[in-house]
């Protein structure tokens, strides 16, 4: 029998448990041991809960036991969770965690130590919750030049985005909904201001990198700013759709990543990724396109990932599988360089001078009142931020290619 510990028994670290509990004989077979939860680390107590039995207030009883031989990490955040993990993988733990944040600020720290010390360090469900990703980007495309990696990676803003365009409703009144259903936290900056997808796209650029990529470098925007009118546009240019995309691309020797809002045609694979559900689409030099989809978050299916770690911690004692990426940081293109087609809306009085600046320029009949909308040709953002500064430009929305 392999003993564990989970360290933080909320939403994921109670799934965690569960999983292990619910699927032990499966876990089993699986892993060629049994699982055995031997102590929950947490500050607060659980008074006639199964896990009452085996909880802790001091990481150091974990830390000091030999017989525990995985840790999983679900308290997210940086810290406490970076000094803990740590002192786990110097003791020779192995260690699992879905925690996104503490990833893609210290994975190449704690990788390293992980290889020091002969042990893994593993963070499936550090993107995309249940969806496997991390895996076959380390194992199964191995032999391709992976020259892509774009999608939909918060379920947050999809369902919000999702809800505003088959319902008509406004920002405000999606948020409260997801919110209400439990999708949005209270304090939702992270999700719809774009910060975690953004640092998920740095977690998986720096492993198709081998290099460090800082998610403070990554251009971003979030959906605060998409209003009904954007989705009237959307509509008139034979029903395209509003998604959160982050991507992370290669051009010659030089690499771009931005997570931003995008408008999605039809025939796009990520066209069809509706709801809390997550799309990752995947270019290879040899491969192509491959896409992974499912649910990128909820309990239950970012817990089953962080188990499916722990039994591969538990095949492989004393072995580091995966090296993830070094300590080497990638520097980013500026994504000014970058060529886009754009949705421009200005007012009615500016009309004829976007027309000026974008000759060429598509105009789209949305019936919005008081204003006009064009498609403009594909160009250098650079270039459309200088002309839609001139054109008096009120909102714009990328046009993914």
């Amino acid at each position: 029998m392999t003993e564990i510990a989970i360290m933080g028994y909320g939403t994921i670290g109670s799934g965690v448990y569960e999983v292990v509990e619910t699927n032990s004989d499966i876990i089993r077979k699986n892993a060629g041991d049994a699982l055995h939860v031997k102590y929950v680390l947490d500050l607060r107590n659980f008074p006639g809960q199964p896990v009452e039995k085996v909880l802790v207030h001091d990481v150091s009883v974990i830390l000091d036991d030999p017989e525990v031989k995985v840790v999983v990490e679900t308290m997210g955040g940086v810290e406490p969770a970076y000094t803990f993990v740590s002192k786990a993988l110097a003791a020779g733990k192995s260690v699992a965690t879905s925690n996104k944040e503490l990833v893609a600020k210290k994975g190449a720290e704690l990788m390293a130590l992980a290889r020091e010390t002969h042990v893994n360090f593993f963070f499936e469900a550090s993107v995309g919750g249940g969806i496997p990703i991390i895996r076959p980007l380390l194992t199964c495309l191995t032999a391709d030049d992976i020259e892509e990696v774009n999608g939909i990676l918060n379920g947050t803003t999809n369902y919000i985005l999702t809800k505003m365009e088959r319902e008509g409703t406004s920002f405000e009144a999606a948020l409260k909904e997801a919110q209400d259903c439990g999708f949005a936290e209270k304090k939702p900056e992270a999700d719809v201001e774009g910060y975690d997808a953004c640092r998920k796209i740095a977690i998986l650029l720096s492993l198709v990198l081998g290099k460090r990529v800082d998610f403070e470098d990554i251009y971003t925007e979030g959906i605060t700013r998409i209003t009904r009118e954007d989705f009237a546009y959307a509509k008139a240019l034979g029903g395209w759709k509003i998604k959160l995309l982050a991507d992370g691309w290669k051009e010659g020797d030089k690499v771009y990543a931005m997570v931003a809002p995008f408008l999605v045609r039809p025939e796009h694979l990520l066209y069809a990724v509706n709801d809390v559900f997550n799309g990752i689409m995947v270019h290879g030099n040899m491969v192509d396109d491959l896409m992974f989809y499912g649910r990128g978050a909820g309990k239950e299916a970012t817990a089953s990932a962080v188990t499916a770690d722990v039994v591969m911690a538990v095949k492989n004692p004393g072995v580091t599988v995966y090296e993830g990426w070094s300590s080497e940081k990638q520097e980013l293109a500026d994504i000014g360089d970058t060529d886009h087609q754009y949705l421009a809306r200005v007012a009615e009085k500016d009309a004829a001078r976007f027309e000026e600046e974008f000759p060429g320029a598509l105009k789209i009949n949305a019936k919005v009142e008081g204003e006009c909308g064009y498609l403009t040709p594909v160009l250098p953002e650079r270039t459309f931020v200088q002309k839609a500064a001139r054109a008096g430009v009120k909102h714009s929305l990328r046009v993914q290619m």
